[in-house]
């Protein structure tokens, strides 16, 4: 087995000024600022410096990069926003910190094709702001301004992954640059396609292990006419979570379908100066061409959770509405930290069939309570996924062990309910110790596909299958 330290070598003063010579020296750093910034994303994980910090203007200086970097063994770890919960970008073999935020064009809009093709360090909010022009928008939203570059390589999924799938769903066509540095294209403008190997699926969720993305071609939708709103409170939490498996089984289509916990609930009232009820909470949006034809999904909704004992449900139509109801589920993170602000959290993504949704939440709450940890709870519900953010002091060992022990238990019971370690925010760093477990002998597959693609393994070293 490799030894990453013995494996790579550490960059020189003749690697800088060759890797200058690509990018021009405004655009290289090693200066202890940029090092620190590109040393952490959003997560727990321990910070790691890269040696270097490089700015890619487009895909040839990225071809050519990695090509210097795999004849020189020189880890690489592309960077996009770095808003990542898993540890996904921290560069642990130091190296090349591949930073893709000023390659952030739209290059082409296509609006009867309700097609896009970006660069990857474009944002999706700003995509969506350009879009709506168009009556346009890409529908993941992971919470966060995450680039596009990032949300593939996550495949992360969002509030409206329910309706329009995973971002990994609204892609089309990659243009790539593996190890060698060689460039490819893969995918087609085409909506559908049984012409070979579906390599677009293989890039995407590989978090930076197998190339880097230079180009993205995205699947849009249009802007809905007409919005339903809604939100209801339960006296439990086994009260709401059943009531989501009610609200899928009886067919509902809504756009979203988001639970709070009544901890989350108190935490957003008192970051936001909301009023909402305390108490566990769904939040559902739901999107049709009229009124009228939102009006059934309505009166069904307000049945299923009034049969689960809703306490209180509220609803309203059109955008305005919506985004009166639906504000206290953005911004959660920030009311939790606001909330705790001397603790660190260890967030949980685990997602299961929706069946095994009540069982998932029960299990979670019963394993905090016996471990007297506070782990306010949520997730995008109708997916069946569930979030936990468990609080620990950084400076206390025991608590830590403790947090990281409830997050291994929480995890092997998804497994065990059918379902898997981690929903959206990727494999990164933490759940890594989840794998073979999860995929079996598939992983040695996913394996062999890496050691073919990238030989000398410099691409994102130590994630997905750690060291």
């Amino acid at each position: 087995m490799i030894t990453f330290k013995e494996h790579f070598n550490p960059i020189k003063p003749a690697d800088l000024k060759a890797l200058s010579r690509i990018v021009g020296p405004e655009s290289l750093s090693t200066g202890v600022s940029q090092l620190e910034l590109h040393a952490h994303d959003e997560s727990f994980h321990t910070p790691h410096r890269p040696e270097v910090v490089l700015w890619a203007k487009n895909t040839q200086q990225v071809g050519q990069i990695l090509e210097y970097a795999n004849r020189r063994l020189i880890p690489v770890t592309p960077w996009a926003a770095g808003t990542s919960l898993e540890g996904n970008p921290i560069p642990i073999q130091g190296g090349i910190a591949l930073d893709l935020g000023r390659m952030n064009r739209l290059i082409e809009l296509r609006p009867a094709d309700l097609q896009a093709t970006v660069e990857p360090g474009l944002d999706f909010v700003t995509l969506n702001k350009r879009l709506s022009k168009q009556g346009l928008f890409f529908p993941p939203d992971p919470g966060t301004t995450a680039t596009l570059g990032g949300m593939v390589a996550n495949n992360a999924k969002g509030i409206r992954a329910l309706k329009y799938g995973s971002t990994g769903d609204q892609v089309l066509k990659l243009e790539v640059v593996l190890p060698s540095g060689e460039i490819i294209q893969t995918g087609s403008y085409a909506l559908r396609s049984s012409s070979g190997y579906d390599l677009v699926s293989l890039f995407v969720g590989s978090e930076g292990t197998l190339g880097v993305f230079t180009q993205i071609t995205l699947k849009l939708a249009g802007l809905p006419t007409e919005f339903l709103a809604a939100t209801a409170g339960f006296a439990s939490l086994d009260q709401a979570t059943q009531a989501v498996a009610q609200l899928i089984a009886a067919g509902l289509q809504p756009a979203a379908l988001e639970l709070l916990d009544q901890e989350t609930v108190r935490l957003v009232n008192r970051l936001q100066k909301l009023q909402l009820p305390d108490r566990p909470m769904l939040f559902m949006e739901f999107q049709g061409s009229s009124r009228r034809a939102l009006q059934e999904d309505l009166r069904l909704a307000k049945e299923i959770c009034t049969e689960q004992q809703a306490i209180q449900f509220s609803s309203g139509f059109g955008q305005e509405e919506r985004d009166r109801l639906w504000a206290g589920r953005y911004g959660v993170h920030d009311a939790i930290r606001a909330g705790y602000p001397q603790m660190a959290a260890l967030v949980v993504d685990v997602a299961l069939p929706i069946s095994a949704y009540p069982q998932i939440a029960q299990a979670a709450e019963r394993l905090l309570r016996e471990r007297r940890l506070i782990g306010p709870a949520f997730g995008h519900a109708g997916a069946g996924n569930l979030h936990l953010e468990i609080l620990y002091r950084p400076d206390d060992e025991e608590e830590r062990d403790s947090a990281q022990q409830a997050n291994r238990e929480i995890v092997l019971r998804a497994l065990e309910l059918g379902g898997t370690a981690t929903g959206e925010h990727g494999v990164g760093l933490g759940k890594r110790q989840f794998m073979a477990q999860e995929h079996g002998a598939s992983l040695e597959l996913m394996k062999r596909i890496k050691q073919l693609l990238d030989p000398n393994n410099i691409m994102n070293p130590g994630k997905i299958f750690g060291e």
